[in-house]
């Protein structure tokens, strides 16, 4: 009887470590689909793109430590982590154009409407 429970405690504990592996490799490949967009659509120069998966790798880490700190709350983690989304869009608008920065305005809201939609639809 022992046994049965330590296996079934076992693969609940190996199947939670698969899902959340499959959720990191679903979140990289969504922020690397995002980077490619705006990267596109932005027309970024070769200076920016840099410049900009420079920053892009800075703030990644920085949310990932945010992510792992076991002593803020869920609610203090979303606060951080919006002041950092903030702080990173004053840094990439520094080497953006005018133009850049509108295009990247609207390409916010596009992903806004989808992940709404997308969020919608799952309900």
């Amino acid at each position: 009887m022992k046994k049965v429970f330590f296996l079934m405690v076992a693969f609940a504990f190996v199947g939670t470590a698969a899902i959340a592996q499959l959720e990191q490799k679903d979140h990289k490949k969504n922020q690397e689909e995002w980077d490619k967009r705006v990267k596109e659509e932005l027309k970024l120069t070769s200076d920016q793109v840099v410049k900009y998966d420079a920053l892009t790798k800075e703030y990644g880490d920085k949310m990932s430590a945010i992510s792992q700190d076991a002593t803020l709350s869920k609610d203090a983690q979303k606060e951080k982590k919006m002041a950092l989304k903030k702080e990173k869009e004053t840094r990439l608008f520094e080497f953006l154009t005018p133009e850049q920065q509108t295009a990247y305005k609207e390409l916010i809201e596009k992903k806004k409407k989808e992940m709404e939609k997308s969020a919608n639809g799952k309900y």
